[in-house]
């Protein structure tokens, strides 16, 4: 079942004209004639779940921005794609941008927005390039402006790029970001939904979230619930990198068998090696063993109980060639660097982690360092305003739990020797 990735391989899709010919737009014409209510009512009955990484049900989150209130409500579309493993926001933005802008003006006739706005990492600048095109040839198509596809809605959408933080992927750094401030993380309550972008309700959604709108309005929600399993409906993008034999961005069904992903969409291990593990969510989740993946399938629950997450759908896949105490120290790294500096568990503790596994790696850390690791990361984890701690210390308790031989080889021994 394709929803996605239909069009996506087909040449020209980012031509509105040709964009138009596949049935693009019609979705958005059709929503300007419904109420806003009977949108979110389609969303929530499709069950479609946040596609950035918490997975939480888009409607129910759409129903929290207040009812009633006298301050404009903003939409936003989180472009800002910087977990390690995951690419497939990049892969719509950058092959086919007018269903990416279809899904947000759904989304902002459903909430009423006139004022819409696209943060977009820093880093994906050819992306960036195509949506201003995309978002050009939508006004003067009149599909963006004064009254949108000859409706009394006005809508206008403003592209914003952010400057490299990993850190504005969360959903109030990045509005402090849009704001002119320091890309650093608000304290939560209020949630956006409440008081976001400029003290305003607002809604920040993620970009492959939108782009299903266009076909849930068009076949309905209740025929989107019926793809993929009972509690995660619909497709999902994973973006797979590593020992693959084809790396990529697949569209499955949720609740596809993970093995049978990794051997019927990426063509098996890459030159005949072994499977050893899989990060199924992006860096941020825990890591898998290769025996815990059997039956085990790609949707949300079944992932939480196995004790990792599907996230953003960034699998790294890993052979038994790889070092895993390399890959965690690795990892560290990125964690260690990114840290916007607020919280002090945060920006001490992560170099902190980072230089006791860098010792692991170079044969220098002892018992104490690999204890010391567990401890500072008890330290952080739960402790910090926004997710990024959490996001620093499950990966790496997840590979000293689940490959505790690997570290107490690196661990170094004093010998002592005798006369």
């Amino acid at each position: 079942m394709k929803i996605l990735t239909t069009n996506i391989k087909l040449s020209n899709q980012s031509d509105i004209h040709i964009y138009e010919s596949r049935g693009g737009y019609k979705s958005a014409a059709k929503a300007m004639n419904l109420p806003a209510e009977t949108i979110v009512e389609e969303v929530k009955a499709s069950g479609l779940r946040g596609r950035g990484g918490a997975g939480f049900p888009t409607g129910i989150k759409w129903g929290f921005v207040p009812k009633n209130q006298d301050l404009p409500t903003y939409l936003v579309m989180n472009a800002d794609e910087s977990e390690p493993g995951t690419f497939k926001d990049k892969l719509l933005l950058e092959q086919d941008p007018h269903l990416c802008l279809e899904g947000l003006i759904i989304a902002a006739k459903a909430l009423n927005v006139h004022l819409a706005i696209i943060y977009i990492r820093g880093e994906y600048a050819y992306g960036a390039t195509v949506m201003q095109k995309a978002i050009k040839q939508a006004y003067l198509a009149g599909y963006l402006g004064e009254k949108i596809f000859k409706s009394k809605y006005a809508l206008d959408v403003i592209l914003h790029r952010g400057a490299g933080a990993y850190i504005c992927g969360e959903e109030t750094a990045l509005l402090n970001s849009i704001e002119g401030k320091r890309g650093q993380p608000r304290l939560k309550p209020p949630f956006p939904a409440v008081s976001g972008l400029y003290g305003c309700p607002t809604i920040i959604n993620n970009v492959e979230t939108l782009a299903n709108l266009p076909w849930i309005i068009e076949h309905s929600g209740s025929s989107y619930a019926k793809i993929g399993t009972a509690k995660s409906t619909g497709t999902k993008l994973i973006s797979v990198s590593g020992n693959v034999s084809q790396p990529g961005v697949y569209e499955v069904e949720l609740g596809y068998p993970v093995l049978d992903f990794i051997q019927n969409e990426c063509r098996g291990i890459a030159n005949g090696k072994k499977l050893k593990a899989v990060i199924p969510g992006g860096s941020s989740v825990a890591v898998l063993r290769a025996d815990e993946l059997n039956n085990l399938k790609l949707d949300y629950e079944s992932l939480l109980a196995a004790g990792s997450m599907l996230g953003s759908g960034g699998m790294i896949v890993l052979d038994e060639t790889i070092d895993m105490v390399e890959v965690c120290a690795n990892l560290q790294n990125f964690y260690a660097y990114e840290s916007c500096g607020q919280c002090t568990p945060c920006r001490e503790g992560g170099h902190w982690v980072e230089k006791l596994c860098r010792k692991l790696v170079n044969g220098t850390g002892t018992r104490k360092d690999l204890d010391l690791v567990q401890s500072v990361c008890s330290g952080i984890a739960g402790k910090t305003i926004c997710p990024f701690g959490d996001a620093l210390v499950s990966p790496t308790l997840s590979f000293i739990k689940k490959f505790p031989e690997e570290f107490e080889k690196k661990i170094f021994r004093i010998k002592t020797y005798v006369r």
